[in-house]
This record gives C-alpha cells, sequence and structure tokens, in this order.
C-alpha cells in the first residue's frame, strides 16, 4: 500500500476513530523500509521509527525462538517435560499422567489457563511486578488440569511467562540477558530491550488507556517471557527482515523452527511456536500482536505474496490495532470500523 495512503488510514485512527493519541507503521517493499507515524509521543518528542513502545506479547515470539535456539543446540528437547528444569520442590500438574511439555507451553496447548488463579496485583496499574516465582510454584503445585496437554488451545500468559523462567533457568542467565545475546545482538537490534537504557527512556513514547488517559509503564518478573519486551520500529524491521529473509541470519535455523509445528487454534487458523498463522483469502499470514496497559503492537508477514506490516500504538486500542495490521497485510481483511 502506499505510504500516502497508510499516512491517511493512520490520521483517520487518530483524529476520527480516537482509537490512540499515536501511531507508527513499518514495511518493507523489496528490501526498501518504510515507516509512516501520526499523532504524538504523549511528550514534545515526535513519534518516528526510534520511539520506544511496549510490545506486550509479541515477546512471546522472542520466547519461542530463544527456545527454538535452546533446542537445537542440543540444551533441552523439545518434548522434555516442563517439570524436568523445575526446582525438586515445585509438583507440575499432568493430566492422568501426561505430562506438560516445554512443546505444549510453547504451543499455547499445555492445558494451564491463561493466568495464574493466584495472580493478585497489589496495582492493577501495574500488574506483573508482583507476581514472584514463589508464586508461580505455589500455583503450579496445586493446580489440576482440565485438559490433556497437546490437545486444547488456550491463550497463554501463564504458559510463556512459565516457559521463559524455565529457559533461564536452564541456561543460569536471565531471561532478558539470553534474548539479548542470542536474538537481538546477533540481528543488531539495539533498542529491544526490557530493561530501559537512558536512551531507551528518553525516546519511550507515554503509554494511554483505550480511553486515552496517560498511564503507568508495566513491569514484570516470573512471568517476563509473556510480555515485558520494549522495541522501535526500527528494530523490528530488523527482525521482521529475517522473517522474510531467514536464511543468512544467526536465528534462521529457529525462525524456521518455529513455524515447522503447527497446532490448530480454530477452523482458520493455527499456532506455530509463539505465532498465529491466519488461513483465510488464499492467503497465509503469520503474525502477532501485543498490548500492555498503554500500548498496542501488530508485526506480520504474508508467506504468499510478502506483504509485511508492523504497528505500534500509544494506546490500549488492541482490538483496531489487530485489524489494521491484518488490512495491511491482506486487503480482505476488512479494516475497523470508525
Amino acid at each position: 500500500m502506499p505510504e500516502q495512503d497508510i499516512a491517511a488510514i493512520l490520521k483517520e485512527r487518530v483524529d476520527i476513530a480516537r482509537d490512540t493519541v499515536g501511531i507508527v507503521a513499518a514495511t518493507i517493499d523489496s528490501g526498501r523500509r518504510s515507516v509512516t507515524a501520526y499523532g504524538r509521543s504523549g511528550s514534545d518528542r515526535r513519534l518516528d521509527a526510534d520511539t520506544v513502545f511496549e510490545i506486550g506479547s509479541i515477546t512471546k515470539v522472542f520466547t519461542a525462538l530463544l527456545f527454538a535456539d535452546m533446542v537445537l543446540r542440543g540444551e533441552m528437547a523439545a518434548d522434555d517435560p516442563a517439570a524436568k528444569f523445575l526446582p525438586a520442590g515445585v509438583k507440575m500438574p499432568d493430566f492422568e499422567g501426561a505430562p506438560i511439555t516445554l512443546l505444549d507451553l510453547v504451543t499455547y496447548t499445555s492445558g494451564l489457563p491463561r493466568m495464574p488463579s493466584n495472580f493478585a496485583p497489589k496495582d492493577w496499574s501495574n500488574p506483573y511486578i508482583d507476581y514472584t516465582a514463589e508464586r508461580l510454584y505455589d500455583y503450579l503445585s496445586n493446580h489440576k488440569l482440565g485438559f490433556k496437554p497437546g490437545t486444547h488451545y488456550e491463550y497463554a500468559n501463564l504458559g510463556f511467562g512459565l516457559l521463559g523462567h524455565i529457559l533461564e533457568l536452564r541456561a543460569g542467565k536471565s531471561y532478558e540477558e539470553l534474548v539479548v545475546s542470542r536474538i537481538c545482538a546477533p540481528l543488531g537490534m539495539d533498542d529491544t530491550r526490557i530493561t530501559l537504557t537512558s536512551s531507551m527512556r528518553q525516546r519511550l513514547a507515554q503509554g494511554h488507556s483505550a480511553e486515552l488517559a496517560p498511564v503507568a509503564n508495566w513491569d514484570y518478573l516470573a512471568l517476563a517471557g509473556a510480555g515485558a519486551f520494549r522495541s522501535t520500529a526500527n528494530d523490528l524491521l530488523k527482525f521482521l527482515q529475517t522473517c522474510l529473509d531467514p536464511a543468512d541470519t544467526p536465528v534462521a535455523a529457529a525462525q524456521r523452527m518455529a513455524l515447522s509445528v503447527r497446532r490448530p487454534q480454530t477452523d482458520q487458523r493455527d499456532v506455530g511456536l509463539g505465532w498465529f498463522v491466519s488461513l483465510r483469502f488464499g492467503d497465509e499470514l503469520i503474525w502477532k500482536s501485543g498490548g500492555t496497559g498503554g500500548y498496542a503492537a501488530f508485526i506480520g508477514y504474508s508467506t504468499k505474496t510478502r506483504r509485511n506490516c508492523i504497528l505500534l500504538s500509544n494506546a490500549a486500542d488492541y482490538d483496531p490495532n489487530i485489524a489494521l495490521g491484518m488490512h495491511l497485510l491482506n486487503a480482505a481483511y476488512p479494516l475497523p470500523k470508525t
């Protein structure tokens, strides 16, 4: 889609629909990167390709790639039980003797619920900051599975948080350190971090609620693997390029593995490792969305047409942001209504 058309859509989302305060859209066409921004960051700084946003659950794609990398290095096996890597005192739930494997966690099919029942933030404006490993262990040790692992899709903040925690236990390094050293650094993604550098902090867009009121940023402890990363359009373009042309990148094998396993979510959508795969309109779209209390993010591409896009919004307009992302990948997906 021409940049002027994207610009018009972004203007409409901000000024007419009032979905968000500001939004950045980025694409790659024949190797040429294009970035279009509209609105404001919440400060005096203009939105651009280096503005920092929370990307929420797009973090799950990084967790999945880290998992794939560790499997390919022989540090763990995809069918290892999750219990193998947890402290001896933790009793992982199973279903009639069938254990939750790492592959079940990374494909949203562990049988665990979306969130643990003992998730009770002291401050809902920053809900993940006080969910500790001890709370996670207590939950797992007392939970009973309602589904056999590998058979039931359920969106998985708990599952990916647990997986990220397992990966750091196995490697003996923090989750952030692992993602940065194995994914971000090799790809030159210097602005994709959980812990903001001073430069990133200066470029951080103010987040806003769905009602467009300023809100606090989110911080994570035990469940970081579900949604803790921040990034920029420029960094995510580097990542998107590796998705479109993985052959010569340090994460190529992990990228291929991330889409080599598919499990059904619905009749028209599968899940890979972290990714969603939508199968409509004669196309195959690989995508992931993310959201926190003040931000919405989308990244995706078509395996058939190679159309692709990144959307970063500094408001919690999750559904309109996903709808716009899907439309930019394939116009048969309708634009959100205003």
